[in-house]
């Protein structure tokens, strides 16, 4: 009989074959660039099982003239997202997204800014000392190419992801947490984004830490496999996530509380 932790572990070798066998069947001159990603994200809990969110994010590169990874900002995104916690195991997800992609032709970029839309489901497997988990994601994109004509691009994205407390068995006030994931993007063809089926593959290694339960921070390198046509592109990029839970309820409470502290010491 099959052990219930089989199934993942299959999933895992298959995806890991497929990647070594994209790449190396991936001919032509190799491009790397080194970026940075900051993004800055606003959670805030509406009831047990839902939850809203907003991402601000950036993202800079080097190019083959310069080694300054913030020598070109490269994209600005808003994001809106909208949770649903069905279980302690599963959680769904949808976003609807703006991208500014800049014109930067010393990485092959054109200006293309595109509407993003997204559904998601994350199915966790809680473990003691860790956590594992799968993300499935579908995306809609409509982007404009280089024609200024706007096409619609479909994207799925799978994602395993571990996280590992360090100095803690949970995630709670204090805690560093080591986390790795590997996720790979599959795509329809179009003239924006190329005719290719395997669009890219992701790995990020990192940590992070909780200053407190609203407040948390967190840094990762990637390294990111994209095979093109004319020449496949390595990114290594440092990714810095912070992220802020209930910030305008937190605010409103502590106003409240030394508006209510001043009354006291009035009296």
């Amino acid at each position: 009989m099959l052990s219930k932790s089989n199934p993942i572990k299959i999933t895992t070798i298959v995806r890991c074959l497929f990647v070594i066998l994209i790449i190396t069947n991936s001919y032509g001159q190799n491009t790397t660039y080194s970026q940075f990603w900051n993004e800055i994200q606003f959670n805030q809990t509406l009831s047990k099982k839902w939850s809203t969110e907003i991402d601000i994010a950036t993202a800079y590169s080097s190019t083959e003239s310069s080694s300054n990874l913030f020598d070109n900002t490269i994209q600005r995104s808003l994001r809106g997202w909208a949770h649903y916690y069905y279980s302690s195991r599963w959680k769904f997800s949808t976003f609807f997204a703006y991208y500014s992609n800049k014109d930067v032709p010393e990485i092959g970029q054109f200006e293309s800014p595109e509407w993003r839309f997204a559904l998601q489901g994350i199915y966790y497997f809680h473990k003691t000392g860790y956590t594992l988990s799968t993300r499935i994601r579908t995306e809609f994109r409509h982007m404009k190419n280089q024609d200024d004509d706007y096409e619609n691009v479909f994207r799925y994205r799978h994602q395993i992801k571990y996280l590992k407390p360090i100095n803690s068995k949970v995630l709670r006030e204090g805690v560093i947490y080591a986390v790795a994931s590997d996720e790979i993007y599959l795509k329809s063809g179009a003239k924006v984004t190329g005719e290719s089926f395997f669009d890219r593959n992701r790995l990020n290694l990192g940590a992070g830490y909780l200053f407190s339960d609203d407040i948390q921070v967190e840094l990762t390198y990637c390294n990111e496999f994209l095979p093109r046509n004319n020449g496949n592109q390595i990114t290594n990029a440092a990714s810095l996530t912070i992220s802020f839970n209930n910030l305008l309820r937190n605010i409103q409470k502590k106003i409240a509380n030394r508006h209510e502290q001043e009354i006291k010491d009035e009296e």
